[in-house]
């Protein structure tokens, strides 16, 4: 019988082949493809992309920005996309009637802070069927409470069993998977309480889900990550995994030296591999549609109520709504803060005619030549550095309250990115459909660089993973808008990171809150000064991308694991809670 989980016969063996020494690093190189957890080849200093091909650093766009909820992708949203799964192969499988009890056992990051970041709420809802970009948020609350009250749980939303939180989500404290430390275990037990179906599965970051024994009629290990529908076949999954980047890349020097040899921008290096798995107008739609997430996140923060408090023991009142009333009665004068500068941008009525208009002399270049054209630099002045922390909370703080927010790269570091961007929308901007594309393609391969030779996440190398990226994503973006050269850009991603090296990760009582919330936007405000600093030079420099990104995953595997999301160091032990 096919099954994309460990059946009982196998059980004994599936936990031994599973608890042999994986390295870290393996996980956090997860690539959207079909994978095995073999060591891999050395890495030359400046390997070249046509080298084993299958392992350069593209993935899609659309993979490292999702649409989620908060408060943290590693924490909440890979959690609810794992239970999915689990129960979506049970399905598939024909055992859903099957079952009659669950055990869900969390390890290691996601057991020592889970409670504060949301995950069993998460997984409950995964275990429902609900996914993190489609799940009703002003829901979550209730159907929790009712899960408690009743002791009892619809299996994707249809197949209700026994279930009580309180026995069967357990906190394994003081154990952790060898694989990664956000480890998840499901166990699905009959009516005599045999076990017919488990499963292990890892949160690396950012909401990609990985599970490494995961048996398939191919006989090969999948990497998941469902950023829509789990339900879509697998063979159409494949068939986006094997795709072959159009030019591929494994590290910045790679990335730079084909920006060079094809005459392009970062940005349209990007669109050109996403036009192998998408049409022109889905990547754009798509493209709009995260930055229109992203608005709105911006939009639900500074709106909230003056006297609203975020989630938790902290009793931390929400900042960004008096902030925001505050910088518009100073800039506008006595403006109602229902004046909410919108920036979200309405999809074209026909993308398909607009692209085929454009000039014929295009035809046989790139299309991304003729959608992202090269631009001249812009000068920037700085009306108010105010306004990015006040976007970067805004959304950090609706991430705290488990509102709808973008992956970017990470749920803890979803503020920083969107305010950036946001600020360059409103004070600088004068195509912002194509500069809302520019800065987002951009950023994604900063993204994709950070994923590939270091992690995203916080469980494995502290917050310089997700922060520190979000940073350097951001500083690029924001220099490629301003017009600045490739190197200006990957200078600027450099400086980013540079400054961001050995920060830890130590939230207080576990929640996304305190230091979080505040240094997305620091994370913000650095981004822009590091974006002045490359595009006051001329890209030249001593640091490079690569040698930081290397400096950044020796410096995750040095650091204790008390400052790596488990709230058992700095802030988290030396600020009591009340």
């Amino acid at each position: 019988m096919s099954s994309a989980f460990t059946l009982p016969r196998l059980f004994n063996k599936a936990f031994r082949a599973t608890s042999r020494s994986v390295r870290p690093s393996h996980l956090a190189l997860a690539q959207t493809r079909f994978m095995t957890m073999a060591s891999p080849a050395t890495k030359s200093e400046n390997p070249t992309p046509d080298e084993s091909s299958d392992h350069h650093a593209v993935v899609s766009t659309f993979d490292l920005f999702s649409i989620g909820v908060g408060p943290s992708s590693s924490h909440t949203v890979g959690p609810m996309r794992a239970a999915k799964i689990f129960i979506g192969d049970l399905e598939e499988a024909k055992m859903l009637d099957r079952v009659a009890s669950l055990r869900i056992d969390m390890f290691g990051s996601l057991a020592l802070t889970g409670d504060g970041h949301g995950t069993p709420d998460a997984i409950l809802m995964g275990v429902e069927g609900e996914a993190p970009d489609t799940v009703e948020t002003t829901t979550i609350k209730s159907r929790v409470k009712d899960i408690h009250t009743n002791k009892s749980i619809r299996i994707n939303g249809t197949h209700r069993i026994h279930f009580d939180p309180e026995k069967h989500l357990i906190f394994n404290y003081f154990q952790s998977l060898p694989q990664h430390p956000n480890g998840l275990r499901f166990c699905a037990y009959d009516k005599d309480t045999n076990l017919i179906a488990t499963n292990e599965y890892f949160s690396i970051g950012g909401g990609f889900v990985v599970n490494e024994k995961t048996q398939m009629d191919h006989g090969e290990n999948v990497y998941y990550k469902k950023d829509e529908e789990v339900e879509k076949s697998l063979a159409e999954r494949q068939q986006q995994d094997i795709a072959v980047a159009a030019l591929p890349f494994r590290n910045a020097h790679d990335l730079l030296e084909v920006c060079r040899r094809e005459k392009m921008t970062i940005a349209q290096v990007v669109f050109e591999n996403e036009l192998k798995w998408r049409s022109p107008e889905e990547i754009r739609d798509r493209l709009l549609k995260i930055w229109n997430t992203m608005d709105e996140s911006i939009r639900n923060g500074v709106m909230a109520s003056t006297e609203a408090y975020l989630p938790g023991s902290l009793k931390v009142k929400r900042r960004a709504p008096g902030l925001y009333n505050k910088l518009l009665k100073g800039l506008y004068g006595p403006i109602s803060v229902s004046k909410y500068n919108d920036t979200q941008i309405a999809p074209t009525a026909n993308p398909a005619a607009d692209l085929a208009s454009r000039p014929a002399a295009h035809s046989e270049s790139p299309l991304s030549l003729s959608i992202l054209p090269k631009r001249e630099r812009k000068r920037f002045f700085l009306p108010a550095l105010d306004y990015l922390s006040v976007y970067a909370i805004a959304v950090n703080e609706e991430n705290a309250c488990g509102g709808r927010v973008v992956t970017a790269p990470t749920n803890g570091a979803a503020g920083t990115i969107p305010s950036v961007l946001k600020y360059y929308l409103e004070f600088i901007s004068e195509n912002p459909e194509r500069d809302v594309m520019e800065f987002l393609l951009t950023t994604s391969a900063i993204g994709m660089l950070f994923k590939r030779g270091a992690s995203i996440s916080a469980a494995e190398v502290g917050c310089q993973g997700e922060v520190g990226v979000a940073c350097s994503m951001a500083a690029a973006g924001f220099t490629a808008v301003m017009g600045g050269t490739v190197d200006q850009v990957e200078n600027a991603a450099e400086i980013g990171m540079e400054h961001n090296l050995g920060l830890t990760c130590d939230p207080i009582a576990g929640l996304v809150q305190v230091p979080c919330i505040e240094r997305n936007a620091l994370a913000a405000v650095k981004a822009i000064a590091a974006a002045q600093l490359a595009l006051n030079g001329e890209g030249d420099h001593r640091v490079t991308l690569d040698q930081v990104i290397e400096t950044m995953r020796q410096t995750g595997l040095d650091m204790m694991s008390k400052y790596k999301e488990t709230s058992q160091g700095g802030l988290a032990v030396n600020v009591p809670v009340c």
